[in-house]
C-alpha cells in the first residue's frame, strides 16, 4: 500500500502541467505574501507598533513548506520515476541521488525547527539569543555548504536521467546541461521541462499498454 501510494504521488508530479507547478511552488506564496504585507501596512498603520511583524513571521515556514516540498518532490518524481524508462544496460546511481537528496530535505527540516525555536525564545519569551544560538549558527555553516552540494548533485542526477531516458543512450554532461540549468531555474525552465516530461510519460505509457 504505501508504494502504490508513492506510485500515485510520483504520477501527480509527472503529469502535472507546467502552469499547475509554476502555481504552487510561485504563484500562491506570492499571492499569499502580497496579502500578508498589506495586512502588515493597514495594521502598522492602525497600531503603529512595529512588532505587529513579528506575528506574521510564523507564516514563513508554511510558505517555505509549500515551495520546497513540490519541488523536492518533483525532482524525486522525475529523477527515480524516469528509471523505468532508461535501457538496462545504462546503470543509474540511484542510491547514491537518493542519500544526496535526503540530505538537504533532513537540513530544512531541522533549519525550521531551528528558527521555530529561535523564535520563540527570542520574540515571544523577549528572551535574546545568546551564545549558544550564535554557536549553533557557526556550526550550520559548513553543514548548509554541504547540503547546496547535495542540491546541485540532485539537479545533475534529474537531468542527466531526464536525457539519459529522452536519447536511450550514455550520455555526457555537455548533452543535458541544458536540462541541468533548466531544472536549477525551476521557475522558468518548469515551462520548458515538464511539457517533455508529461510527453515522455504518455508515450510510456502507451508503448507498455500496447506491450500488455
Amino acid at each position: 500500500m504505501p508504494n502504490l501510494n508513492l506510485k500515485k504521488t510520483m504520477d501527480i508530479f509527472l503529469r502535472a502541467k507546467h502552469w499547475q507547478l509554476f502555481l504552487v511552488t510561485f504563484g500562491l506564496p506570492i499571492l499569499f505574501e502580497i496579502i500578508m504585507m498589506a495586512n502588515i501596512f493597514s495594521n502598522l498603520a492602525n497600531n503603529h507598533n512595529p512588532l505587529v511583524i513579528v506575528n506574521y513571521f510564523k507564516f514563513f515556514p508554511f510558505l517555505m513548506l509549500l515551495f520546497a516540498g513540490t519541488l523536492f518532490g518533483w525532482q524525486w518524481a522525475v529523477a527515480t520515476g524516469f528509471q523505468k524508462m532508461i535501457p538496462a544496460s545504462i546503470k543509474m546511481k540511484v542510491k547514491k541521488f537518493k542519500i544526496f537528496f535526503f540530505i538537504p530535505t533532513i537540513y530544512l527540516i531541522l533549519i525550521f525547527i531551528l528558527m521555530a525555536v529561535v523564535f520563540s525564545a527570542t520574540f515571544l519569551k523577549d528572551n535574546p539569543p545568546g551564545p549558544a544560538f550564535v554557536i549553533v549558527f557557526m556550526l550550520i555553516f559548513p553543514i548548509h555548504l554541504f547540503a547546496m552540494f547535495c542540491i546541485f548533485y540532485s539537479l545533475y542526477f534529474l537531468a542527466k536521467t531526464l536525457k539519459t531516458a529522452e536519447l536511450q543512450r550514455e550520455v555526457t554532461f555537455s548533452d543535458f546541461a541544458g536540462e541541468f540549468f533548466l531544472a536549477w531555474f525551476f521557475p522558468i525552465g518548469v515551462w520548458i521541462l515538464q511539457p517533455r516530461i508529461n510527453k515522455m510519460i504518455e508515450q510510456f505509457t502507451e508503448e507498455s499498454s500496447g506491450l500488455s
